[in-house]
């Protein structure tokens, strides 16, 4: 078989932040059935699929972390077999080379601009060709995987390189590489090599997988400014036990290192750039002051709101008797423990623990006013006690939420935070799951030196929301502010910051002008525990020249490097905080530094070139960020699937969908079923309008989340309306679906990609994903809250209907607002319905029935519909009740009250 036209591919990327590296390596995932008489040759053999090697190597130079993932895959049977290479790798890591080697064929991956990629994306779809948009992801890692068929006796080589500064966190750095290749490999080896020109102060490694008398397989030393960590386990070493063919490589290998803090601040140069790494060490702690701003709305209730509470408690318990705080909850009312800040004493500490165990959740979400509360305790402290203002002013607010209450909306409200802490403090945001505006969150939190992270609903919950105060407990700088001598630097990152904590580091990274290397130094300025700080930092150029010489042209390179990959975090940070004209520049400059560095970003993807020989087409690899799309193609007869890293309920079920036995939804010309499976009983009415009317199907007023359905059809040929285009939007997160019989155009209004029927294709943005399933139907699901079906009926030559039209059904609705509303949408949750006096009707082949609903009494009449959502083809009957007049009675209102201006 040829190599080009025996790949079959899946890919999977996404993005969002913190640094610790997992890496899933490939797995053998045979597609192909070994006939009854074969018996496999070796233990490290899986239907005929041998993993020959698996290398992960990691050179760090100076916190620039350089990855490389080798896997080489054999076919050893006698007909083509499916294999895996999957990879979880860090949220913040930029992948910067891919290549797939199979035989003599070689497919490399080009980064290039997202514009052309977006170009031919609309050129496949015209073509009718498979294309997707997938974000997959876990808390601190995303999953790169991809799927591809080997010729019968031949092999593949799979090599992935990306690249990330660690950060420093609790006085360590974290290399985390997730071990899970399913079956056992000839030679496997981690090997992570260190290189800290400050010195190493202490190293460690440790895999969870490993018995304790296989630990000692794991070498490690450190001496100098060199570390070494190997770990190459023996076949043997591999067994999950002494007879086993399987393999005990299932989990997380771990490297943690320190650097010498010998200097309060080191200074690397090279290649005309310089990276200065500030992390003092022996300073006194500041005294802070803290004020806790806790949503306690009704969404709070239950798991969330007991880990919270334990949370707080164990912080509160963590308190210094310096410190001073307060404690803000807000939902519809806003209420306060102290309002004003007090001293952490037994006496206080203890009043403050009874009245975190007494208070409830109720209400909405007064965002605004919890946080304007918080702001004013912590400047009314700063102003009237002259102490105060001298402490480490920290303000922390948790939320589950979006704002529902007070002020909404969300630009007002970044504007009222801002002018009111006017950089006085930092505010860090929390946001506890996934019904977060998470963008919100983090936008707000980058303007006032703060920063947004997620807290998972899990059962660390607590621990997560601990573990985030344990990085901000211990404040020991105020106002650090990196100065370098004039017209000396440019293209400097961000070289102020409000608070510098124990156990972290401050970066700064920079080019230096043309022959300043001589000139060159840094000055750091701060305010510390009573009094100012002050250091300078300057470059010894003989020593910078063993370094090069020690460490060879990495250590040059890496320095140039960490500069660009920290200025691209930082461009695409700043940009989600600003609109318009200010908003383009930042993507343009993101765009620029990403292309010349070779950096797969949201700015840039890597399309993998030779995998499709008809027209240049192929897959590409794309990272988004937080409310950002991507797309990757893949060529002609080419499947496109998803890949989860731990897929959630709705992700699983939109794929391989089981179908209640009887949903709720729209066809034909337009009849409405509604299923109430607490009576037992099916509904259904008719809604007569014009062509061109558009009718609201779901309205969820707490979220936005809307469907709306416009009508076609031919009044003249009295063939009926049906419904034509379908309009679905969740504004939370910007997300747009305009479907038709042609076409389903993801965010029409921002020119998004178009798809065809003929596409199978799986699209994902942030909390909705939409799976097209080709030429029958597609499904979206809506985070957890709802997933809804889309059924294309193809009209037959001679049909009475003359044009294609779409059906509509409800798959799973229980999580939706109770305020959800529409044609379909007040139908979500149990309503009150009685059926009685069955007896012949009008029609002398049909039943008639009494039926009590919404205080009204009604005649209906037994009939029959056709529910499409499992066989969009024929569709199968159900029996219901059919209700007159366009429903009269049984919705709310009259039908002209759901006509709506627009599809969105």
């Amino acid at each position: 078989m040829d190599g080009a036209m025996g790949l079959r591919m899946l890919l999977g990327m996404c993005l969002i932040s913190l640094s610790a590296l997992q890496a899933l390596p490939a797995r053998g995932s045979a597609t192909g059935r070994p006939r009854g008489n074969e018996k496999r040759q070796a233990v490290d053999t899986v239907d005929g699929v041998v993993i020959k090697s698996m290398n992960i190597n990691c050179k760090v130079t100076s916190r620039f972390a350089h990855y490389v993932i080798t896997s080489q895959v054999v076919n050893n049977a006698y007909e083509a077999k499916e294999v895996a290479f999957d990879v979880e790798i860090p949220k913040t890591a930029f992948i910067s080379d891919f290549t797939i080697t199979e035989d003599k064929n070689a497919y490399v991956g080009n980064i290039k601009d997202k514009m052309t990629a977006w170009k031919q994306y609309r050129k496949a779809a015209i073509l009718g060709e498979n294309a997707g948009l997938v974000r997959a992801s876990g808390r601190n890692m995303e999953q790169f995987t991809i799927h591809i068929t080997i010729s019968p006796r031949s092999k593949a080589i799979f090599k992935l390189t990306y690249e990330e500064v660690l950060k420093r966190k609790l006085g360590q750095y974290d290399i985390v590489i997730k071990v899970k290749p399913k079956q056992l490999v000839q030679k496997f080896e981690i090997d992570v090599d260190i290189f800290e020109p400050q010195g190493i102060s202490k190293l460690d490694a440790q895999a969870s997988f490993l018995p304790k008398d296989l630990e000692q397989t794991i070498k490690k030393s450190f001496s100098g400014k060199k570390g070494h960590v190997l770990f190459n386990p023996t076949m043997r070493q591999q067994k999950s036990c002494p007879t086993c063919s399987t393999s005990l490589l299932n989990g997380d290998f771990k490297v943690t290192y320190d650097v010498k803090r010998d200097q309060i601040c080191d200074l690397l140069v090279a290649n005309n750039h310089f990276a200065h790494f500030l992390a003092p060490q022996n300073l006194t702690n500041l005294n802070k002051n803290l004020v806790f701003v806790i949503d306690i709305s009704g969404s709070m209730q239950g798991q969330k709101v007991k880990q919270t509470k334990e949370a707080l408690l164990k912080i509160l318990d963590d308190m210094r008797p310096e410190d001073h705080f307060d404690l803000v909850l807000f939902g519809s009312q806003v209420q306060s423990w102290r309002g004003s800040l007090v001293q952490a004493s037994a006496a206080n500490l203890q009043a403050a623990r009874d009245f975190v165990q007494r208070f409830s959740v109720a209400g909405a979400t007064n965002l605004n006013g919890g946080l304007l509360r918080g702001i004013e305790i912590l400047n009314r402290a700063q102003k009237s006690q002259p102490m105060l203002s001298k402490h480490a002013s920290i303000l922390i607010m948790l939320t589950d939420g979006e704002p529902t209450e007070g002020e909404t909306d969300r630009s007002r409200i970044r504007e009222n935070i801002r002018n009111t802490i006017r950089g006085r403090f930092p505010l860090y945001n929390l946001g506890f799951g996934d019904k977060v505006d998470f963008n919100f969150l983090e936008a707000m939190s980058m303007e006032n030196n703060g920063r947004a992270q997620r807290i998972y609903e899990d059962r660390d919950a607590t621990q997560q929301l601990k573990g985030f105060y344990n990085q901000v407990a211990n404040p020991l700088l105020m106002d650090v502010e990196m100065k370098y001598p004039k017209d000396t630097v440019v293209a400097v990152t961000q070289q102020y910051h409000k608070q510098y904590y124990e156990g972290s580091e401050i970066v700064v990274a920079g080019r230096i002008a043309d022959h300043k290397l001589r000139s060159f130094k840094a000055d750091v300025l701060a305010r510390g525990e009573g009094r100012e700080f002050q250091t300078t930092c300057l470059v010894d150029e003989e020593e910078m020249k063993k370094l090069l010489h020690e460490r060879g042209h990495m250590l040059e390179n890496h320095v140039e490097r960490l500069w660009a990959y920290l200025t691209i975090q930082e461009l695409l940070a700043k940009r989600m905080k600003v609109e318009g004209e200010e908003k383009a520049n930042l993507s343009a400059q993101a765009l620029k530094m990403s292309l010349d560095y070779q950096f797969v970003t949201p700015m840039t993807s890597m399309t993998i070139s030779g995998i499709v020989d008809q027209d240049g087409l192929g897959p590409t690899i794309d990272k988004t960020s937080e409310g950002m799309g991507s797309v990757e193609l893949v060529g002609p007869g080419r499947m496109y699937k998803l890949s989860a890293l731990q897929p959630s309920p709705t992700q699983s079920s939109s794929i391989n969908m089981k179908l209640p036995d009887q949903v709720t939804g729209v066809d034909t010309d337009p009849h409405f079923i509604i299923h109430v499976p607490q009576k037992g009983v099916t509904l259904c009415f008719n809604i007569n309008e014009e062509p061109g009317v558009i009718l609201s199907l779901v309205q969820d007023p707490d979220t936005g989340f809307s469907v709306n359905g416009q009508l076609i059809g031919d009044e003249a040929q009295n063939e009926g309306t049906y419904f034509g285009r379908l309009g679905i939007a969740n504004p939370a997160t910007g997300f747009q679906l305009e479907v038709t019989p042609q076409n389903i155009t993801l965010n029409p209004g921002s020119g998004g990609p178009t798809f065809s029927w003929m596409d199978q294709a799986v699209l994902r943005q942030d909390q909705v994903l939409v799976t097209i399933n080709k030429k029958k139907s597609l499904v979206v699901s809506i985070d957890d809250r709802g997933t809804f079906q889309v059924v294309l009926h193809r009209v037959w030559k001679g049909s009475a209907v003359h044009q294609d039209f779409l059906g509509f059904y409800v798959l799973d609705s229980h999580r939706m607002s109770t305020r959800t509303h529409g044609l379909l949408g007040q139908f979500f949750h149990p309503f009150d319905i009685e059926v009685s006096n069955i007896h012949p009707g009008a029609h002398p082949t049909k039943l008639d029935a009494t039926m009590v609903v919404k205080n009204h009494q009604l005649t209906v009449t037994r009939g029959l519909q056709r529910d499409y959502s499992k066989d969009p083809r024929h569709g199968t009957e159900v029996t219901c009740w059919f209700v007159h007049n366009n429903g009269a009675g049984l919705i709310d209102g009259i039908h002209t009250d759901y006509i709506v201006p627009d599809i969105f």
